[in-house]
């Protein structure tokens, strides 16, 4: 197999019957017939010198070695897909994609905010959002899936990705409370939220540990009630009176003519850093370029 030279025709027929599960489908999405996939598929086997499929019932299932040549063949189509986009893109007239995914801990307010010069970008844009955990987002960057993805945190070193960390700035943090709560407040910040019903972010993520050092640092113990990785989840569940609920305060004002809340107070001492990563050191995507200079005008400086 040293001087195996594939043909790139077998390998899309191929790619075509593995992604639809049969011949007939993959013949009938390529509009030629089963016999022409069949038989160029016996000639990719023979080039690779094993079995691609077995039989199950009426399906075709993958080998050991068809799984090896599928995922191969699925980054390299993904990629040639991508590369048409690009070069539709760059002909006059046409529209650019950019595909970010957001970490589903970044507040959607603040996510649209930094995202929303895109919509009047000088030339035509299709932004596509995707949002997922990080550790999935940082998977789709890796294999030029995503442009770019919005998260909380830097990409960890621990991490086996190549990607680099684009620092947008921070923001203090603002408690919110259910209008129909507001009047129970009468003690001053932060001592009023001693005993209060509180929506927390899930364990493990990096504004839940520094809500739970400033707690402590202020000798406060709130009853945490519900846990959520959707922030826009967790101020549903405020807005209805389920409890306390915090927001980035750069997104203070949005908060409030969204949702039925009253604020109860503010910190500094607690921030939310917010990162742009990328699959490139230089970023040259030019609506990226432009989404990160918005940002770090919106978000306070590193």
């Amino acid at each position: 197999m040293h001087n195996l030279k594939l043909n790139l025709k077998h390998l899309r027929y191929f790619w075509a019957v593995a992604s639809h599960g049969s011949i007939v489908a993959a013949a009938e999405a390529l509009c030629i017939t089963p016999q022409t996939i069949s038989g160029q598929l016996r000639e990719l086997e023979q080039q690779v010198g094993a079995k691609l499929f077995r039989r199950s019932g009426r399906n075709l299932v993958l080998t050991d070695t068809g799984q090896l040549v599928f995922s191969y063949t699925d980054e390299m189509f993904e990629l040639g897909g991508q590369l048409q986009e690009a070069l539709d893109g760059s002909r006059p007239g046409s529209s650019l994609t950019l595909k970010v995914g957001v970490a589903m801990v970044v507040p959607k307010l603040l996510a649209y905010r930094v995202l929303e010069p895109v919509l009047s970008f000088e030339k035509a844009v299709r932004l596509v959002c995707h949002e997922a955990p990080l550790v999935d987002l940082l998977a789709d960057l890796s294999v030029h899936k995503l442009d770019a993805v919005l998260a909380d945190c830097p990409v960890s070193p621990t991490l086996n990705i190549r990607a680099y960390n684009h620092r947008l700035g921070e923001s203090g943090i603002t408690f919110f409370t259910p209008r129909q709560m507001t009047p129970a407040f009468t003690e001053p910040f932060p001592t009023c939220l001693q005993g209060r019903e509180m929506l927390m972010p899930t364990a493990g993520s990096s504004l839940r540990r520094n809500l739970q050092a400033w707690f402590e640092r202020n000798e406060i113990s709130p009853q945490v009630v519900a846990e959520f990785e959707d922030r826009a989840l967790m101020k549903a569940f405020g807005e209805r009176g389920a409890g306390i609920f915090t927001s980035p305060t750069v997104v203070e004002q949005d908060v409030l003519d969204k949702y039925r809340v009253d604020v109860i107070g503010r910190t500094a001492e607690i921030t939310e850093q917010f990162y742009l990563i990328s699959a490139e050191r230089r970023i040259k995507h030019p609506a990226v370029s432009v989404i990160t200079e918005h940002a770090r005008n919106l978000l306070l400086p590193s």
